[in-house]
């Protein structure tokens, strides 16, 4: 029995976790040598135990035969089909998803290469990660991968885009924290102008933004650990910035007039929460408002900011996070589910959460949260038949 049953739900949040070896086939030879000794390859090399220990759990046959029954419960590198792309079509029967969007794990920030370079070597990072992504959601057409594209370099950006859609990528994955300049330079028009062209959304997802100073960690208390144990991950404090990046960057596209100029053109915030798009929204109209006298952008606007999120931005809330109080105070076509399977962020009823906050939501609130909102989102990336499919909606 699948975890969703007689209802049509896209999981707009979805995750690999690669294995170091994950990219080796895909990498460009003249970089691999460079791509070896970065300090991630360094401190997980391929032989490493934890490596062999997940490899072996996943061929014991004893173990594969509780997948079914522990969908949900299992999760990183004990999900099945989390790293073996043979695995990851039964999983997703399982948990009867009609589709799911597809990121990186080992790959989520480009390893720093975006900021500390050599500029070549992280577009070959981003490729190989590409190349990577479209291989393993080969297996099933419901696998929605994203390519990743570095706006470091406007050039190489194009040229990594146009790659990234020819191979098969659904969505175009950028940086909510920008590099050298905005993600609204009007340099990317042309990457936009792509995306929109092939029916495809530019997405935002967490490991791209602005991370908290490290100064606000220094308060004579003893470290805090994160849920995984860790340092390494979110705590409360670090979790407040998280959205700071996406909020910053979003304005800065809509207020320069690019989601103006490229109308057809979808944005997703994926796993950045969504309590702050309300009150975004408003200080976004407040903002326009109050400066529309002095900046000619602002009057070439066709509508209101929160007008332009309504029509082509879409966002995750977290699990933890009162999905129905975001829908009420900004707009029914934003807000989308998403699972983070099989992260441990996602929990292990991620519907019953989702479904306690929405109580109080219309029929379409609803219907949007978990399908429509989606399907507007991916548009030719997620293929017609797969949108509403039949066997997944309600008798």
């Amino acid at each position: 029995m699948p975890y969703v049953e007689n209802r049509v739900v896209h999981d707009a949040d979805s995750h690999l976790m690669e294995m170091p070896d994950s990219l080796d086939a895909y990498f460009d030879p003249k970089f691999r040598a460079a791509y070896d000794a970065l300090p991630k390859l360094q401190k997980n090399p391929r032989d490493a135990g934890w490596v062999k220990k997940a490899r072996a759990l996943h061929e014991d046959p004893d173990f594969r035969s509780g997948a079914d029954s522990n969908v949900l419960l299992r999760k990183n590198y004990e999900a099945h089909g989390s790293f073996r792309r043979e695995d990851r079509p039964r999983t997703l029967d399982n948990l009867g998803f009609a589709s799911q969007l597809i990121f990186t794990t080992w790959c989520l920030g480009n390893f720093g290469l975006d900021e500390s370079g050599p500029v070549e070597l992280a577009y070959a990072a981003a490729q190989a990660h590409n190349r990577m992504m479209v291989d393993f959601c080969s297996v099933d057409r419901r696998f929605l991968g994203t390519g990743y594209v570095p706006l470091v370099d406007f050039e190489l950006a194009k040229k990594a885009a146009r790659e990234a859609i020819d191979l098969g990528c659904k969505a175009l994955l950028i940086a909510s924290k920008p590099c050298g300049h905005a993600q609204s330079h009007v340099a990317h028009d042309p990457i936009w102008a792509m995306a929109e062209e092939a029916g495809l959304p530019i997405v935002f997802h967490v490991g791209g933004e602005e991370k908290l100073r490290p100064d606000y960690f220094e308060n004579g208390l003893p470290r805090v650990k994160d849920f995984h144990g860790g340092e390494e991950n979110f705590t409360s404090v670090s979790y407040m910035p998280i959205p700071h990046s996406v909020e910053l960057t979003l304005a800065g596209l809509i207020f320069d007039g690019v989601l103006d100029r490229f109308p057809k053109l979808k944005f997703g915030a994926i796993e950045l929460g969504a309590s702050w798009v309300p009150g975004w929204m408003r200080n976004m109209d407040s903002a326009a408002m109050a400066f529309i006298k002095n900046e000619e952008r602002l009057q070439k606007l066709s509508m209101k900011p929160s007008e332009f999120v309504r029509r082509q931005v879409r966002v995750t809330p977290y699990p933890h996070e009162d999905a129905g109080w975001i829908i009420r105070n900004s707009a029914d076509e934003v807000c989308l589910f998403s699972s983070d399977f099989p992260h441990v962020e996602g929990g292990r009823n991620p519907l019953k959460r989702f479904g306690e906050s929405l109580q109080g939501c219309t029929q379409n609130q609803v219907d949007r949260f978990y399908c429509e909102n989606f399907i507007d989102l991916m548009g030719e990336g997620l293929a017609k038949d797969l949108r509403r499919p039949k066997h997944l909606v309600a008798a």
